[in-house]
């Protein structure tokens, strides 16, 4: 089976948030397989850190931090790993997000995997390739380097399977992240300025920004959906305000609702309105994520809706005339929702020749210091940083969104966490509903169909 991607992830989050939304209970996947060929977690004695006497190693890692924040992050951790352990060189392999995730399934099947891979949280990834034995569970290295007691159990939590993959949320361990994620709403100050309104405090306010923008001549939201994961994105921040997080929550965790729920068509027809009234990149099904930020930064749209993960190159290219702010309430001053996470995590595949070298280097690369570097090259890091700052007006702006989201238990899941298969059963129909193709009531359907199919097979 081809692995699909599913969403992207690119954060300090009280433990609690995050907790709060994985405690709605796990939801068990459909795949099959044997568990008698699955990778062993080594005992905590065969574990070892000395990666000097590992003698002369090339690593191989994957890795999808492409966009100037993160590759300047991940390029500064390679080079002090490879200073601390001359021993150890680090082969990079770099992919966009949507390549690594196509390419993955193949690579780690194949006879010369990569140490070390980037795989996507949820069941089309993660849960796939932990179901086919693909990775190793790092239970024992926790007990050696002590990620549980690093992480709040909520962040661990969204890097975990059980062993049969039929299971996220719980089980072991199979990967650590660096970078924490929320989706949130970018805006051009100087646009906001020349169109004369000020950032939006309440939902309400937000579209009639929108319809300002329009009217004045500009593009009110700069959207590029080719590959139909950002209309899955620019609908879940929608959602979180017509259906409500614990209601968003209980669905996506196959609680309880259904998509084709009122609230949710809801959500669909706002997107199709937008389109319709030109509040989107015209042909946006024709232009590439990554060229969205692009040409945001270039003066098109006033709005772009996104994640964290964009920050540090829309700061390096429009300075302090790049905004962020999540997602307005209903009410100014009410509590903010939106979706997010952490970013991809970092994991060890079952066939590595150096498993002990890939754990020192993933505990290296999510450690106290890697979380100051997370801050230096304008990344929101997964836990506070020991003793640097965010520089800049957007990253400030993120930081205080990101503690903001933690004090009022504001996070909710990416919604293709729901099923294996929603990047397509979702994400074309939602494609089609931009494009006008589709009714809102079509696309809920689609998504529904698959959604219940896969309930069945727990």
């Amino acid at each position: 089976m081809v692995l699909e991607p599913v969403g992207r992830r690119r954060g300090p989050l009280v433990a609690a948030a995050v907790a709060a939304v994985l405690g709605l209970g796990l939801v068990t996947a459909c795949a099959p397989g044997s568990d008698n060929d699955k990778p062993a977690s080594k005992a905590p004695g065969a574990v070892s850190t000395d990666v000097a006497k590992a003698g002369d190693v090339t690593l191989t890692v994957w890795d999808q931090e492409v966009q100037g924040g993160q590759r300047k992050q991940i390029e500064a951790l390679n080079a002090r790993f490879q200073t601390t352990y001359p021993n150890v060189k680090i082969k990079r392999v770099s992919r966009s997000f949507t390549d690594l995730q196509k390419t993955l399934r193949l690579a780690l099947s194949g006879d010369d995997p990569p140490d070390v891979v980037q795989a996507n949280q949820g069941y089309a990834v993660m849960g796939q390739a932990v179901k086919g034995g693909l990775l190793l569970p790092l239970d024992s290295y926790d007990r050696v380097y002590g990620w549980k007691k690093r992480y709040p159990k909520g962040l661990l939590d969204l890097n975990s399977v059980s062993a049969d993959g039929k299971s996220i949320g719980g089980g072991n361990l199979y990967g650590v992240s660096l970078n924490g994620e929320i989706v949130g709403i970018y805006y051009n100050k100087d646009k906001l300025a020349k169109i004369g309104i000020q950032p939006p405090k309440t939902w309400a306010e937000f579209e009639q920004a929108l319809g300002t923008a329009k009217g004045k001549g500009e593009l009110p939201l700069a959207f590029g959906n080719l590959e139909k994961l950002p209309a899955m994105q620019l609908y879940g921040i929608v959602q979180d305000q017509t259906a409500g997080k614990q209601a968003v929550r209980d669905l996506i965790f196959g609680k309880s609702g259904a998509w084709t729920d009122q609230p949710n068509v809801q959500a669909a027809q706002k997107l199709s309105d937008w389109a319709k009234q030109g509040y989107l990149t015209k042909d946006a099904n024709a232009i590439k994520w990554d060229d969205t930020p692009v040409n945001f930064a270039k003066g098109q749209g006033v709005f772009m809706v996104g994640g964290t993960w964009w920050a540090a190159d829309l700061k390096d290219k429009l300075g302090d005339k790049a905004g962020f702010m999540l997602p307005p309430p209903a009410q100014a001053g009410g509590p903010p929702v939106t979706m997010g996470g952490e970013s991809l995590p970092f994991a060890i595949t079952a066939k590595s020749e150096h498993p002990d070298v890939a754990a020192a280097y993933i505990n290296f690369i999510t450690s106290p210091q890697a979380m100051d570097v997370s801050v230096e090259t304008g990344n929101l890091p997964a836990l506070a940083p020991p003793s640097k700052q965010p520089d800049g007006a957007v990253m400030k702006e993120i930081a205080a969104a990101w503690a903001e989201l933690s004090k009022s238990d504001g996070i909710t899941p990416y919604i293709d966490y729901a099923t294996p298969n929603l990047a397509d059963t979702f994400g074309g129909p939602l494609q089609r509903l931009i494009a006008g193709k589709a009714t809102p009531q079509q696309a809920l359907g689609d998504a529904q169909k698959d959604y219940a199919e896969f309930l069945k097979k727990k």
